[in-house]
């Protein structure tokens, strides 16, 4: 990996996130103009190693990204990828509108470990359940983390967010008789969707770990 400039990146980083320079010079404990400096200035001419790992390890990506050699690897420090979670719930019940997807934070998972869980560490995020129509699987507040490369993919029967109507919802998803889809609820307490032609549903990823509090 070779990138050719690194204020650029930085800079296209700081746009996309909603930061600001002086929070990421805080970040990494210089003075409030120092991110400034090296972006618009070129000062200093490479940012030192433990900057780079911090600013890698708050926006989630390869610190080659801002300039470390090949040799530092792709991996963050202490072998965490900082997965996104948005601002965003999908409904477990009636349904519920997106109003975005908004950075809510970042969630340290061991990159090893998401590789054994069969994902692309890159394709994944983080959102919140709403409702309790999946329960005993899913319960209201959960985190879920939802494998966005899935949606490219042959659809395999499970659970799944995704949008019905223009609503954002997680649902178990099976394949039906005539090409058809299923969506179902688990709580028997819910009734379950209508059959839908597979046009009609827009996969926006299959769900793959659930966190909760106790």
């Amino acid at each position: 990996m070779k990138i050719a400039d690194p204020r650029a990146e930085l800079e296209r980083l700081t746009r996309q996130h909603g930061a600001d320079y002086a929070a990421l010079s805080r970040l990494v404990g210089r003075n409030p103009a120092y991110i400034q400096q090296f972006i618009k200035r070129g000062s200093p001419r490479n940012l030192p190693e433990r900057e780079r790992a911090i600013l890698a390890r708050y926006f989630g990506v390869d610190a080659r990204l801002l300039g470390a050699p090949d040799d530092d690897g792709a991996m963050q420090p202490d072998g965490l990828h900082l997965v996104p979670k948005l601002a965003v719930g999908a409904s477990a019940g009636a349904g519920a509108w997106a109003e975005g997807e908004a950075l809510a934070g970042r969630v340290g998972f061991d990159e090893a470990w998401l590789r054994k869980l069969g994902v692309d560490p890159k394709q994944v995020s983080l959102i919140r359940v709403e409702g309790d129509s999946m329960q005993p699987v899913l319960n209201d507040g959960d985190d879920i983390m939802v494998d966005r490369a899935a949606a490219f993919r042959t659809l395999r029967d499970g659970i799944h967010v995704i949008r019905l109507d223009g609503v954002l919802m997680v649902k178990r998803l099976a394949r039906a008789p005539g090409g058809l889809l299923s969506v179902l609820s688990d709580n028997p307490a819910y009734p379950s969707w209508p059959e839908r032609y597979p046009t009609e549903v827009e996969l926006v990823g299959r769900v793959v770990w659930v966190g909760r509090r106790l």
